[in-house]
């Protein structure tokens, strides 16, 4: 993540980045359209009062009488109340701008991200999706939108100014108009630093907050390895740092603010100066005076606006560049026009053409790297899995394990050769009509915010009832219900954090049975169990699997004993295939592992 960080300190300019946020802005035209008119109506109001202010004085003061003053007072009082009126309509439109934007942009981002294959997250980190939906793009609709509306008000009011002050005395306004190159250098040298600084800020912040949440979350590991010392150490640094970089901003803001207001101040003086003595040379009217000095006063914060707006644009870049760069991420598998045509997508499925789903797998020489990979995982593969076979996969940590079970699930696809689903090319098929037919568990069970009951009908979102329960009692999780306060209705907690990981994963199952699929895939799903929880919920796997499609990866080789199918898997490669009493006699490596894992067992029950 660090690279699109630093992005951020080094962009100029670049046109073709800000076009790729013109078909999004479009359906914005006519609130764009109402915010440029609603600014320049409160920038015409801000350069028109001055002129009132000179009338008042020629008219009132210099002419020494007060006929007229009520109009004049109702016209001003109007003026003030249009420009009110204008602020309200367009801060109104602004909002909604940031908010519509915003919306759309997290909306088609995560639109994007329900069509990524799965090794995309498999490399992503969590956090730099986060940040992309949520810090990214509320930066983008925010400074499109309010950003923007100072940038247009600024620029108006800046001209309008200088036009005014031109048709006023064109040579005092260009006494005023030197001192502006001047406000401009110091601007364009201070606030690009002043700016790389206040980023550095915020980015250190953004660490602190990470370096906070992960010692709150992992004040037991802290305790347990007693390393509170180093923990505050590391959280010492990054707040230590974060307060030199505030420093080091507020210094040159000490610096540059009242630099700006020296030359503002000098160019009235010298308005004054100059036009004192026009006014004693009886060349110009005191009224004139009062107006140019209100002018040279209030011109040069707008400059100011205009180019610490100019910078954050420059640097809105690199947020751009990382959201437009995530929904240019392609999945890496896609499924052909024609079967789209056939079988629909993810978001428009046309279930009317799914054929029922046997569970028949066979791997046609397939061949197999990773995407980042050298060489192949699997190199002219043949497997045939009839319909209800039960498939163990079994090997160490890291040997490779899930690869068959991910190209069998079409989470990758083979590099050469075919896999058939039911006698046919699953490249035939939509990617839903099988993903729709396989219940996973994992080790580490995700739930989902909400109920117990809740969590179990997402593996079927019609279901009755009566249906998630059954399911539940089928793989003994109505005990985890009877242990709850509030029964089936009880909150399982952020991400299911007011359960146990055995709790967690007996929902889990029950979820993978309401949905009835073909093909079950349990990726080691016991081995977070205790034996006693383990030893309900056997029978129950054993009576759900019958007549389906099933893999298992075991880490405990004493739950796949039965298994049709055991594959033995090592440094990548399926170095045995066979039943559990044909490996034990072949005396190889499945025999090697089976024996260490027993007397392990064994080992711990006699120390238990």
């Amino acid at each position: 993540m660090g690279p699109y960080d630093e992005q951020e300190y080094t962009q100029s300019f670049r046109l073709n980045i800000w076009r790729r946020l013109l078909p999004l802005l479009s359906s914005f035209r006519r609130d764009f359209a109402l915010m440029l008119i609603f600014n320049l109506a409160c920038a015409v109001v801000d350069v028109a009062l001055p002129l009132f202010q000179r009338y008042a004085i020629a008219t009132f003061i210099e002419g020494n009488t007060l006929r007229g003053l009520v109009p004049y007072g109702l016209c001003y009082l109007a003026v003030i109340l249009f420009q009110a009126l204008s602020v309200v309509a367009f801060g109104r439109n602004a909002m909604y701008i940031e908010m519509s934007l915003g919306r759309d942009l997290r909306r088609d981002l995560f639109h994007h991200l329900q069509t990524l294959s799965l090794s995309f997250y498999n490399v992503t980190p969590v956090g730099y999706l986060i940040a992309r939906v949520m810090s990214d793009t509320n930066r983008i609709a925010g400074m499109i939108s309010w950003n923007l509306a100072d940038l247009l008000w600024a620029i108006f009011y800046v001209l309008g100014s200088f036009g005014a002050m031109l048709i006023l005395n064109w040579k005092l306004a260009l006494v005023v108009m030197l001192v502006v190159p001047a406000i401009a250098l110091l601007t364009g040298y201070f606030q690009g630093r002043i700016l790389h600084w206040n980023r550095k800020v915020r980015k250190l912040n953004s660490k602190i907050t990470g370096a906070f949440n992960e010692g709150i979350s992992g004040a037991r590991t802290t305790k347990t390895l007693g390393t509170e010392e180093e923990s505050e150490a590391r959280f010492g640094q990054v707040t230590g740092e974060m307060h030199d970089a505030g420093i080091r901003a507020a210094r040159l803001s000490a610096v540059y603010i009242p630099l700006v207001l020296f030359c503002s101040s000098l160019a009235v003086a010298i308005v004054l100066l100059r036009g004192g003595s026009m006014v004693v040379e009886q060349v110009l009217a005191i009224a004139t005076l009062s107006a140019f000095a209100s002018y040279a006063v209030g011109v040069f914060e707008p400059i100011q606006t205009i180019a610490a707006n100019l910078s954050e644009f420059i640097s809105l870049q690199a947020s751009i560049e990382r959201v437009t760069g995530l929904l240019d991420e392609k999945p890496m598998i896609v499924d052909a026009p024609e079967v789209v045509e056939r079988y629909g997508d993810a978001f428009h499925p046309k279930q009317e053409n799914w054929e029922p789903l046997r569970g028949e797998i066979e791997f046609r020489d397939v061949s197999f790297r990773y995407p980042d990979g050298g060489e192949d995982v699997l190199s002219h593969f043949n497997l045939h899995i009839p319909a209800g076979t039960t498939v163990a996969i079994v090997g160490e940590t890291g040997a490779g394990k899930s690869t068959l079970v991910n190209l069998a699930c079409r989470f990758f696809e083979p590099t050469a050769g075919q896999i058939l689903i039911d006698g046919r090319d699953y490249r035939e098929r939509s990617q839903l009509w099988l993903h729709s037919n396989i219940g996973y568990v994992l080790q580490n069970p995700h739930l989902f915010s909400g109920t117990v009951r809740d969590n179990i009908r997402y593996g079927r979102l019609e279901a009755t009832d009566e249906e998630v329960e059954a399911a539940a009692r089928a793989v003994s999780a109505d005990t985890v219900v009877a242990k709850l306060e509030h029964g089936w209705d009880s909150d399982v907690g952020e991400g299911g954090d007011r359960l146990s990981t055995g709790e967690k994963q007996l929902i889990s199952f029950a979820r993978a049975v309401l949905a009835d699929p073909r093909i079950f895939v349990l990726d080691e799903a016991t081995a977070s169990i205790d034996t006693q929880t383990e030893q309900l919920i056997q029978q129950a796997i054993d009576h759900l699997l019958r007549d389906r499609t099933s893999f298992l990866i075991a880490h405990r080789l004493s739950t796949i004993r039965r298994a049709d199918l055991i594959l033995v898997v090592r440094d990548g490669q399926i170095v045995e295939r066979g039943t559990h009493g044909e490996l034990l006699r072949k005396k190889g490596y499945y025999h090697e592992l089976y024996s260490r894992q027993f007397a392990e067992e064994h080992a711990a029950r006699i120390l238990g």
